[in-house]
């Protein structure tokens, strides 16, 4: 049984993966304004149509070297790497859900949020074709998820997108300057959609951390003087895929950082 299960699990990576390959495609082509349908994949160097055989998730680029098979052009890393990132977040949410319903939707989610986070790295935007329809869709989910009811689904788009705008309106009316687009505010919605009214404060919470962690040794090591751009949405997608996995974990960390914001409040 064991063994069968493992088979499982690889088979949920390779599917993943499979996935992983169109997220490439949109990746691509979004920000681009071109059509993920069609054409076919292509190499972007010397335009030729790819083969199946030279497109098959992470294993032709191994077996190419990491090159085009007609022109030689050097094929980026990024490809097989998104491959297996979603291939293997596809075995994690099997491996912790299995057959229940929710797996294919936050099967759908972790798709989303890849794509989002390798647009966002690259162009520092979170399109509205993926984050807008997502709020819908993470509604109509929720009554699939028996721990997020759909009330608490639309307090969470209501919560999220609020929060975020708040933050990003109070730091642009104090500094004169914009620190945060919409699109962070709209993705925000979005998880909240999907995860519920109650996810929102961990997810800015470990989002934040994480920005924190990750950005002041970057904008010291670049000398950027606090004026280093840092994409947020890559550390809220990171930060709703911890919550998604460790919901609970973190309850006693939010309490008492929770306790902290309440005696400053009083203090006032």
């Amino acid at each position: 049984m064991k063994y069968q299960f493992i088979i499982l699990l690889f088979s949920v990576f390779v599917f993943g993966s499979v996935i992983g390959s169109f997220l490439n495609v949109c990746i691509y082509r979004i920000p681009a304004g071109e059509s993920i349908i069609k054409p076919r994949s292509r190499c972007p160097h010397c335009l030729t149509t790819i083969k199946w055989y030279h497109n098959i998730p992470i294993a032709s680029w191994l077996f190419l070297k990491g090159s085009c098979a007609y022109c030689g052009s050097t094929v980026s890393v990024r490809y097989p790497l998104v491959e297996a990132l979603n291939g293997l977040l596809f075995a994690l949410i099997f491996y912790r859900f299995a057959f229940h319903p929710v797996t294919p939707v936050f099967w759908l989610l972790s798709a989303a949020l890849v794509t989002i986070t390798f647009i966002d790295l690259d162009h520092q935007i979170i399109p509205d074709v993926i984050s807008l329809p997502g709020i819908p869709i993470g509604f109509l989910c929720s009554f699939a998820i028996p721990w997020v009811t759909w009330q608490e689904s639309l307090a969470g788009i209501a919560f999220g997108g609020g929060s975020l705008l708040a933050i990003a309106l109070g730091y642009e009316f104090l500094t004169k300057k914009e620190g945060m687009g919409l699109g962070d505010v709209k993705l925000l919605a979005m998880l909240g959609a999907f995860l519920g009214w109650t996810a929102i404060f961990p997810v800015i919470f470990i989002g934040s951390l994480m920005g924190t962690l990750v950005g002041v040794p970057l904008m010291l090591f670049k000398k950027a003087d606090g004026k280093l751009a840092i994409p947020f949405g890559p550390f809220l997608s990171a930060a709703a895929l911890v919550h998604l996995f460790f919901v609970g974990f973190f309850d006693p960390l939010m309490r008492w950082y929770g306790s902290i914001l309440l005696q400053i409040w009083q203090s006032f």
